[in-house]
């Protein structure tokens, strides 16, 4: 089992143990453990589904039997009616897995869904829509997945994975010119720095970092920045974060602009309605 692997079966296996599937007692009175069925799982709403893995990771530990089909792939769109998945095997192991399964699979969809709108707002072309480290404890990993399905693509995964300068780090280290001071050339070319003003910019001229987070910029803003960014050697990457809405993401489509990061994709999105319909055996 690679470490994917690992990470997802124990998180459906906590998922399960939540649920206390082993013990559904509803189920346990008023269906005989020997029937076998067959139930499809339905979009109820327009969207982009993701969330299978999991999904039928659920099924595989409730009845290793149970076989989960994936009709409408991840990454793939969904129309109200369509199926997004089949199962078939014992009926009570179906029904003990139903609302697990669906939480998975209502919640990573949304999340996609969430962000192939913004990547539509931008038409295709421009800047990569990003993620943040705005997401459900213990689920990150596959939100992150869930935004590849969607067409966005993730920012760094944890703390350790890339050097990113925030407000509060830089106030901790005693201002801007002290950060540039005890990361180096060296690590700064490794390094994101987020600024909050022009001027803040500026400090940064002589010592580039890889990448420039411009935060809560206005559009006018942004390109006063890139503006300001002109002949830097080396020119760093630019991203645009903070106040990112559906309404206002072609705004800052402008041309120098690298990268957006939305936060509300993993934070705050809409799980997509999906039911699962059990066929009696």
């Amino acid at each position: 089992m690679d470490k994917l692997e690992a990470l997802i079966s124990d998180m459906v296996r906590r998922a399960l143990e939540e649920d206390a599937s082993s013990g559904d007692v509803t189920t346990r009175l008023l269906v005989d453990r020997h029937l076998i069925g067959s139930a499809r799982i339905v979009a109820r709403e327009p969207g982009v589904v993701s969330g299978h893995v999991p999904a039928g990771a659920v099924f595989g530990q409730i009845d290793e039997k149970i076989v989960y089909e994936p009709v409408t792939g991840d990454g793939g769109r969904i129309t109200p009616g369509g199926d997004v998945a089949l199962i078939s095997g014992r009926v009570s192991a179906i029904l003990a897995a139903e609302r697990t399964a669906l939480n998975f699979l209502q919640h990573l969809s949304g999340v996609a869904t969430a962000t192939a709108a913004f990547v539509e707002r931008l038409g295709g072309s421009g800047p990569t829509v990003l993620d943040t480290r705005k997401t459900v404890p213990q689920l990150r990993l596959l939100e992150k997945i869930a935004v590849v399905d969607g067409g966005g693509a993730n920012h760094r995964m944890n703390l350790e994975e890339m050097i990113l300068v925030k407000e509060n780090h830089i106030t901790a280290a005693g201002g801007l010119a002290a950060v540039v001071g005890k990361l180096g050339r060296e690590r700064l070319a490794m390094a994101e720095i987020e600024v909050t003003s022009i001027d803040e910019l500026r400090v940064l001229k002589d010592s580039p970092p890889m990448r420039v987070m411009l935060d809560n910029f206005s559009p006018g803003e942004v390109i006063a920045a890139l503006g300001e960014l002109e002949g830097w050697d080396p020119m760093p990457e630019v991203e645009v974060s903070g106040g990112i809405s559906l309404d206002n993401i072609g705004e800052f489509a402008i041309d120098g602009v690298d990268y957006i990061s939305v936060g509300s994709i993993t934070s705050s999105p809409h799980s997509l309605d999906m039911s699962l319909i059990l066929e009696r055996g």
